[in-house]
């Protein structure tokens, strides 16, 4: 199947799966520098901030886009799934810190903008995680899809932005098309940020200091560990988060795991994968259900994949 390049969007869209925290206090860029995989102390208030929070084998616990809504508060969104966990854990490391963290999804309105509805607030250049406030909102440039503008929209609760309105359908689409993945439930702690291609979208600082899981991401970065990465592909049935992905070649084995899916506009589904680099170019890749116990993948009951280009480039020092 031939998928088109690009396919006009535009409109917002009131985001739901998403939430927010909050962390307060003039220890807030600091204590955050010290859990992330990004730099939090020189975090200026033109910019936002992809990163992950990991464990101390360099596994995604959550993902998150931070930014400054003032010197001393920071907002970091991430999937409502992963919430109230990963609030928990990274509030058990505070201790002295000056720094507050609360659930404030409740606090904020989130919308998803592009094409025409985007443009109003970003300048055509605009560079991904470019941050412009507009009044009590705060407007982030995000990564492109499908030839399409795009930019996430952050508010006080009751407000909203100008535009007509997209459906929610198409922006889960346009998040996968753009291949910069929300780590969410199904998948927590089944990658390092490279596996997903953090490192590429500017989601890993190699010259920060020290974070959990540090010596783990630098180990796959710097000495060719990396196996896995993140692709683009298309189904013509249905997939879902978690789901395995396997070769005809060997059906006992998986070779990557669905990170995040959508309904297709044109038809059939569209999901970035995570997976061993060597299968990539294979033309025999299937998604499959969960399975039990010494249990084989089977082709005929599989959905078949079709891997497309990635929309950016991915970092040559790998």
């Amino acid at each position: 199947m031939t998928l088109p390049k690009t396919l006009p969007l535009n409109g917002m869209t009131p985001i739901s799966h998403l939430g927010v925290i909050r962390a307060v206090g003039a220890d807030a860029a600091s204590f955050l520098h010290g859990q992330l995989s990004n730099d939090f102390v020189l975090l200026k208030q033109d910019q936002a901030r992809l990163a992950a929070f990991c464990t101390a084998k360099g596994r995604m616990l959550a993902s998150f886009i931070g930014f400054k809504r003032s010197t001393d508060e920071i907002v970091l969104i991430c999937d409502r799934s992963l919430l109230a966990p990963t609030l928990k854990r990274l509030s058990m490391f505070v201790l002295r810190a000056q720094c507050k963290l609360s659930d404030a999804t409740s606090d904020f309105a989130l919308y998803g903008l592009t094409g025409t509805a985007a443009a109003q607030y970003l300048s055509a250049d605009s560079a991904p995680w470019a941050l412009k406030a507009e009044g009590e909102a705060h407007v982030l440039a995000l990564y492109p899809a499908a030839g399409n503008q795009r930019a996430l929209w952050v508010a006080p609760a009751g407000q909203a932005p100008e535009g007509e309105l997209l459906s929610e359908d198409l922006w889960l689409w346009s998040e996968v098309q753009s291949v910069v993945a929300t780590l969410s439930a199904p998948v927590v702690d089944a990658f390092v940020p490279q596996m997903l291609n953090y490192e590429s979208l500017g989601g890993v600082n190699f010259k920060k200091g020290c974070y959990p899981g540090q010596e783990i991401v630098a180990r796959s970065q710097f000495r060719g560990t990396l196996k896995r990465r993140a692709y683009l592909v298309h189904a013509d049935k249905a997939l879902s988060v978690g789901q395995e992905i396997f070769t005809a070649e060997d059906l006992e084995q998986g070779t990557g795991t669905v990170v995040q899916a959508a309904a297709a506009p044109e038809g059939g589904w569209a999901a970035i994968v995570s997976m061993q680099i060597a299968s990539s170019t294979r033309d025999d890749l299937f998604a499959h259900a969960a399975l039990a116990e010494g249990q084989s993948a089977d082709v005929a009951h599989g959905v078949a994949l079709q891997v497309q280009p990635l929309p950016y480039e991915l970092l040559a020092d790998i």
